[in-house]
């Protein structure tokens, strides 16, 4: 087998959620192997365990059908370049994080070149995108999958793969504390705090940001001292400022750097775009409204591609909806500020969804790290006897 000291894995994370997954698998690789090098496409999480980013994740975070249009050539260029470079010098292991759409057909050309690959995490074929299966059984050597019941639907596709649970769900405390995040935060302990999550993405921003605040002021009517606390990445501080002083919220708000988990810690429900953050939020075990919009035609096509009535993670784990989904034009202000005070007028809704979510914690806990190092281990075995 090669010295641990000589591996080198190449890695893509497409936008801030797959980097902080990234994150955490990164502090486990680099401890399996000790000098370990490790490059490609990233965020700061994964930089600050030592990555290597010859381009900055920032640019494979485009979401939809229109709205990737006028990056596509730019993003065919990177992934066609990045595809030469690895080929070039080869990497012992390949790991994609998401991102499919452009992960896979840069898995596939590596691993015809006999490249081992791995995609972490499986794509939701279950909920959205059936058709991914064949690319995705073209592309990885082996699937990491972080919800259980899909392995055995994977395997049913000739499709390797291994459970290895959320790493969040080891990440986050199963009892957060909230008295320590609102002390943090300067919070009164009875203060009422809405967390106003409104996405990662300039155009998640775009389309939700506004109406969220919106729908905020509306609820303030009702209780006039309701604060704010909104998790932003700075590239869209100023347009979260900008929207939240149009909808007449900004003396009510706290913007942070990033901490959603310190947000989500610390505020008695949230307002949230549809992604992986409302699994984050389940996992705080915090009552939600669900929300999303986007460009007509992308809209379009992509209920087409819904499999289940439900798009929330939270929803699509516990089989029903657990909590309120408003999507596209039935996501007014009004109807969010509605299903805001829905929660805030049922504790004992509140008391039972939190007893859910504290079940869907333990099924999604497990040595995530561990595991997907064990995976990674067999494939450099195989291509070092």
């Amino acid at each position: 087998m090669q010295p641990a000291k000589s591996l080198q894995f190449a890695l893509v994370a497409g936008e801030p959620s797959g980097d902080l997954l990234a994150g955490f698998l990164l502090d486990g690789l680099n401890a399996r192997w000790s000098g370990l090098k490790t490059v490609g496409i990233g965020g700061p999480q994964m930089v600050r365990r030592g990555f290597d980013a010859w381009w900055p994740q920032q640019l494979l975070a485009v979401r939809g059908y229109v709205e990737v249009l006028p990056h596509l050539r730019k993003l065919l260029r990177i992934r066609r370049d990045l595809g030469d470079r690895l080929l070039a010098a080869p990497p012992d292991v390949f790991i994609g994080i998401d991102a499919p759409d452009f992960n896979f057909d840069l898995e596939a050309r590596l691993k015809a070149a006999h490249i081992p690959t791995v995609h972490f995490i499986s794509p939701s074929f279950w909920a959205w995108r059936a058709k991914k299966l064949e690319n995705l059984k073209r592309s990885a050597d082996h699937v990491l999958c972080i919800f259980p019941f899909e392995p055995a639907l994977l395997a049913a596709q000739g499709i390797p793969a291994t459970y290895v649970g959320h790493p969040l769900a080891s990440v986050i405390p199963l009892r957060p504390d909230r008295a320590a995040a609102r002390a943090q935060l300067g919070f009164a302990q009875d203060d009422l705090v809405l967390a106003v999550l409104p996405g990662s993405r300039q155009s998640e921003v775009k389309y939700l940001a506004l109406r969220f605040f919106q729908a905020a002021a509306l609820v303030r009517r009702s209780y006039p001292a309701i604060k704010l606390v909104v998790p932003a990445l700075p590239a869209l501080k100023s347009a979260i400022q900008q929207a939240a002083q149009l909808a007449g919220m900004a003396d009510a708000l706290t913007l942070l750097d990033g901490q959603s988990h310190l947000a989500l810690a610390a505020c008695d429900l949230t307002l949230i775009a549809s992604g992986t953050a409302t699994l984050e939020a389940a996992l705080f075990k915090r009552p939600m409204v669900i929300a999303y919009n986007m460009p007509w035609l992308s809209w379009q096509i992509m209920r087409r591609k819904q499999l289940q009535p439900w798009v929330g993670l939270p929803n699509i784990l516990c089989g029903e909806f657990a909590v309120p989904e408003l999507l596209q034009d039935a996501a007014t202000p009004q109807a969010l500020a509605q299903s805001l005070l829905d929660w805030l007028n049922a504790p004992e809704k509140i008391q039972a969804l939190q007893q859910r979510f504290t079940t869907l914690h333990s099924d999604l806990k497990r040595d995530t790290v561990q595991l997907a190092c064990d995976v990674i281990q067999t494939l450099c075995d195989r291509k070092y006897p």
